[in-house]
């Protein structure tokens, strides 16, 4: 089975602004490590980044709207932009992942609540098998929950139906492992 690792939004200005991202640094850490294995199995790797408005973190052509340089893409991986929270919404990402013959979506990244949840969903109905790494996607608090509620309550309801849900180790054991 062809998987390939989507990473949606992990760009500089989510990781230094106030108040920082939910557990970033774990998130950045985990990314790193599936990312790692991804590259050495040879899977399809594509970045998404998010092109905010004016002034926001992610505003096209500032230092913030960069992918994080612990993650920098590499010559021979996707890079895709996005203005909503629907990675596939007015993108390339069906036509590349069709032309790549992919069927499953090893899914991570930021926002919980809007890309996270959107893209997840939307893959599912476009018919991929999406695996969301229930420990390596974040958000902010909001005034009603706190970010590792945002993250729990959509962890089960992605998982209910629209994902498969894994952690890290699975990814990195089970689904990225170099053959022995």
């Amino acid at each position: 089975m062809s998987h390939t690792l989507l990473i949606l939004d992990l760009q500089l200005g989510n990781f230094v602004g106030s108040p920082p991202i939910f557990q970033g640094k774990f998130l950045l850490e985990n990314t790193g490590e599936i990312l790692s294995a991804a590259r050495k199995v040879k899977a399809k790797v594509i970045f998404i980044q998010h092109m905010g408005g004016t002034g926001d973190p992610d505003e096209p052509g500032t230092k913030g709207w960069e992918i994080h340089p612990s993650i920098k893409p590499q010559n021979n991986e996707v890079v895709l932009q996005k203005t909503t929270p629907d990675s596939f919404f007015k993108t390339e990402l069906d036509v590349v992942l069709k032309s790549m013959n992919v069927q499953t979506l090893i899914v991570l990244g930021l926002q919980t609540e809007y890309c996270i949840d959107t893209t997840v969903r939307r893959a599912y109905t476009l018919g991929y098998n999406v695996l969301l790494v229930k420990d390596c996607h974040s958000t902010w608090n909001s005034e009603d929950l706190s970010a590792s509620q945002i993250i729990r309550h959509h962890n089960n309801v992605l998982g209910g139906y629209f994902a498969k849900l894994v952690t890290t180790n699975e990814i990195l054991e089970k689904y990225l492992a170099e053959s022995k």
